[in-house]
């Protein structure tokens, strides 16, 4: 991955997946690529090779994942005959080039009758992937060469009899006629900022919405409850799938499909894999009826200026700058596939345009998890995990086209990365690129953020950075026909039109302020979260003394400070205190550090600071490389690591099953409930069973202060986090 766009702070580091240009990595792997920390110390044990080949026997899934990993000395022995092995490279580069060239100008000749005479189907056109002589694994495959269309040149037939404007539909309301009273008042109010909150509770879920203006009666607090697809505005051509595919609507559904379908701004904060497909088929209806009602609107203004005239007085507005509508934000090739599939299975095209290039782009069949890895990881990381992709997606009466030219696209799929890359940046300019260009985001209408938990592991400044350049003024025409162009588009209220849906296991700092900035939509905003949290405390399968810890810390500035000195002076002596008691009880000790600079700060001081130096300890982080974690992991189930530190992005990516563990220390929260579940009762319920720890001897220890709030309640439940963050004394015990 490009190292020039990594971020500093929380989020920062390398996004994960399997390799910049959509294909597997090769070689030796590691988390992000970054140097490990060489910072560890190992205790000079005899006779532990039974404990150390017991770990690494089961270990071997984990190594064998990212095979040759381990044959790093291998890797770095110089070549006995160094002249002859430079000139063998040269003779095979030779060799291989014109191969290379031959394959592919056979390839023009094969395919270059006329891709548009093809009749598609399921049928591979490959319209730009690698025609400039790079070998075939360094090419983008999601490159596309495609001339932009001008407004008129597609070739979508208008057929459906439902285009007399309904004053009720939220698409005519929103967009197309607007009461412009109420627009202009609540325009205003997002100026200044001013808005009313109210709090209500449907189907066991909380909902917290934010209107713009200070008038309580000016919109009602929940919407009308919808019992199935029967009772959406939908096109015609999607009523029928619709409802053939979801006929009535669970709880959750009424919830959310009255508010996406009336344009509001969604935080959704209760995404598991059990509703994610439901999310997903509402974000795709929801789109395509968008993306429909759009073009189709245009084509029969198109056919009514054509029929009238030039001397007509009729001068519609029903454009954007450009023709991309909806932007899908996801985390892999993989989500982009369930996407992808979700919108077929919707449309029922009779013909799909490249599908078998995206097919070979996206896919990956194989089986690469067992079925003991958690359901959330599988479904994040199994098949293609590759997290820098863009495909543009274009609708036309019977077809769905994919690896369209972005401006001649109605629904943009990407990466966060893939998207930064395909805008662009200054340093672009005069190699093979012409800079900077997010022109083709300047009339998105609709946002999809899915598994915005997920993206959160990867690198968040992407997501920042897409969305700051999100309905910005163009910077060329486009072949645009500005007479049609909505008039709040000219005024720069795109923005203020435009709806944003992230869907979240959980809820953040990093979201809320998402939602907050980015929500700016004149309908409002609605955060949707369970109506309360029983606690993970409560479901961890096994009996430990769990003790929360409370610090004090003058501001959110000064908390990290505030925890590590905390960590210094009540944590440490302890942990010292047990290794000098003997008989190894200073063994075992995990200690979770969820932000990567808090685990840099900490193992440095345990590999520096004198009151630390008999202390031995390693450390596995997410950019630790695959051998040198399972060194790690096996000197701590011997003994030779008494102390081990873990990251959260670590255990988010490999998800390792720890074994020796005695104690957990969390140095903060995690943000994802599941995390605390599987480290402080996963871990330590594996120790009971390979009796390495008596039942119910185990212990966690957790420092918390008042601005961990969102991750504590979600921990600890909500009928208790109060009362831990207002009491006077600073620690809980809970059995």
């Amino acid at each position: 991955m490009p190292s020039k766009f990594k971020a500093a702070g929380r989020r920062a580091g390398p996004p994960k997946g399997k390799g910049g240009k959509g294909g597997k990595s090769k070689g030796k792997r590691s988390f992000g690529g970054a140097r490990k920390f060489d910072s560890a110390r190992v205790a000079d044990i005899e006779d532990v090779e039974s404990d150390v080949s017991e770990e690494e026997d089961l270990l071997s899934d984990d190594v064998s994942e990212d095979d040759g990993s381990d044959s790093e000395n291998e890797q770095e022995q110089p070549s006995s005959r160094p002249y002859f092995a430079l000139m063998q490279s040269l003779s095979k580069e030779k060799e291989s080039a014109p191969r290379a060239k031959r394959r592919k100008l056979a390839h023009q000749l094969e395919d270059g009758k006329s891709s548009s005479g093809l009749n598609q189907g399921a049928t591979e056109v490959d319209e730009g992937g690698g025609v400039d002589g790079d070998e075939d694994e360094d090419r983008d495959v999601d490159h596309v060469e495609e001339a932009e269309e001008g407004p008129d040149d597609d070739v979508m037939v208008n057929d459906d009899d439902d285009d007399i404007p309904d004053s009720s539909d939220p698409f005519e309301t929103h967009f197309v006629n607007p009461d412009n009273e109420l627009l202009q008042r609540r325009l205003k109010a997002i100026q200044t900022d001013e808005y009313l909150q109210s709090n209500s509770l449907q189907n066991g879920w909380r909902l917290i919405k934010n209107l713009p203006g200070k008038d309580s009666a000016q919109s009602p607090l929940l919407q009308p409850s919808i019992s199935g697809p029967s009772s959406l505005k939908l096109k015609h051509r999607l009523i029928e799938t619709a409802t053939r595919k979801r006929p009535t609507f669970d709880k959750l559904e009424q919830v959310l499909y009255p508010l996406t379908f009336s344009y509001n701004d969604i935080l959704f904060c209760g995404r598991t894999t059990q509703n994610a497909e439901n999310l997903r088929r509402m974000a795709c209806l929801h789109s395509v009826n968008h993306v429909f009602k759009t073009r189709d609107k245009v084509i029969k203004n198109n056919a009514k200026l054509a029929k009238e005239g030039e001397n007509s007085d009729f001068e519609p507005r029903d454009q954007g700058f450009t023709r991309p509508k909806v932007l899908m934000l996801l985390p892999t090739r993989n989500s982009a596939v369930k996407m992808v599939n979700s919108i077929c299975a919707l449309c029922e095209p009779e013909q799909q345009e490249n599908r078998k290039r995206f097919d070979d782009s996206y896919l990956d069949k194989e089986a690469k998890f067992s079925a003991d890895r958690p359901d959330d990881f599988r479904e994040l990381f199994d098949g293609n995990d590759d997290d820098m992709f863009r495909i543009g997606v274009k609708f036309t009466r019977k077809t769905i086209k994919y690896f369209a030219q972005f401006y001649n696209s109605d629904i943009l799929i990407a990466s966060p990365l893939g998207m930064r890359m395909a805008i662009g940046s200054e340093e672009d300019k005069g190699k093979k690129q012409k800079g900077v260009d997010f022109d083709f985001l300047s009339s998105i209408e609709i946002v999809v953020v899915d598994q915005a938990d997920a993206l959160l592991m990867q690198n968040w400044e992407h997501v920042e950075f897409v969305l700051d350049h999100l309905n910005r003024q163009p910077r060329e025409a486009h072949d645009c026909d500005f007479s049609r162009v909505r008039e709040w588009y000219l005024d720069g209220r795109a923005a203020n039109f435009r709806q944003t849906l992230v869907f979240s296991a959980f809820n953040a700092p990093e979201l809320a302020e998402l939602h907050r900035r980015h929500g700016r939509n004149w309908e409002g905003r609605v955060r949707v979260q369970p109506e309360a949290y029983p606690g993970a405390i409560e479901d961890l399968g096994v009996k430990v003394k769990q003790t929360f810890s409370r610090f004090e810390a003058p501001s959110i500035a000064a908390e990290p400070d505030a925890r590590f000195e905390y960590f210094k002076s009540a944590v440490v002596p302890s942990l010292l205190k047990k290794h000098r008691s003997g008989g190894g009880g200073g063994g075992g000790t995990l200690i979770f550090v969820p932000s990567y600079l808090d685990f840099v700060r900490v193992r440095n001081y345990l590999a520096t600071s004198a009151a630390t130096s008999s202390l031995t300890f390693g450390a596995v982080s997410e950019y630790a490389e695959v051998g040198a974690a399972s060194r790690a992991r096996s000197h701590f189930l011997s003994g030779r690591h008494q102390v081990l530190l873990y990251t959260e992005r670590a255990h988010h990516f490999r998800r390792y099953g720890l074994r020796g563990a005695r104690r957990v220390l969390m140095y903060g929260l995690p943000d994802n409930p599941l995390f605390y579940r599987e480290i402080a009762g996963g871990y330590l319920g594996r120790s009971e069973q390979d009796l390495r720890l008596e039942p119910g001897q185990g212990s966690v220890r957790v420092l918390f202060s008042r601005y961990d709030l969102l991750r504590l309640e979600r921990v600890v439940g909500s009928k208790r986090v109060g009362r831990m963050l207002r009491e006077k004394g600073d620690t809980f015990d809970f059995v």
